[in-house]
């Protein structure tokens, strides 16, 4: 996690139908277990600006699963309706301060450089291991072979409990 003021920031990357929102939302739920302030940012990857599509429902289950506060973002519009040229996941995080989250969870953003943990749906996903920066774990729907089990931390999908207590130890460590 990459540490902002006092705020913890952790990316959740994957192609599509991975299961990022999913995690997302497990991940905000068991923050508020702690306690925790929690932001989301979704990022809006499709061209164009959000609308009532699914981005929008992705950055409402973020909100109904206890973020503080969540966006998705694309295109120059930000929703939480804000009409700005340039919406960038700095510019965002930056505009959460106002907040005081503790963590922020990003949905999205591959090329950014915050930590991630990345999801693996099948073996054509592993060319993400191999183009992303930072990553801190994998989650996968498959088995993983030993050169990328020795690279990384990994969990499989279904590890629920061990995934997530590692990424909030990792955003407690770096508060």
């Amino acid at each position: 996690m990459a540490l902002v003021a006092s705020c913890t920031v952790l990316q959740v990357v994957g192609f599509q139908n991975s299961g990022k929102t999913t995690l997302v939302e497990k991940l905000i739920k068991k923050a508020k277990q702690f306690d925790l302030r929690v932001g989301s940012i979704k990022h809006h990857g499709h061209g164009g600006p959000p609308d009532s599509s699914s981005e929008l429902k992705d950055s409402h289950r973020h909100y109904q699963a206890g973020a503080d506060v969540a966006s998705v973002a694309g295109d120059g519009t930000l929703q939480l309706t804000v009409d700005v040229k340039d919406w960038s996941l700095k510019k965002q995080i930056d505009f959460y301060q106002f907040f005081s989250p503790d963590v922020i969870f990003v949905e999205g953003y591959k090329k950014e450089s915050y930590p991630k943990a990345v999801l693996i749906r099948s073996e054509e996903d592993l060319v993400l291991l191999s183009s992303l920066t930072n990553i801190i774990c994998v989650i996968s729907h498959i088995p993983l072979k030993n050169e990328v089990q020795r690279a990384y931390p990994i969990f499989h999908l279904q590890e629920d409990e061990l995934y997530l207590n590692f990424l909030l130890k990792e955003a407690g460590e770096r508060r």
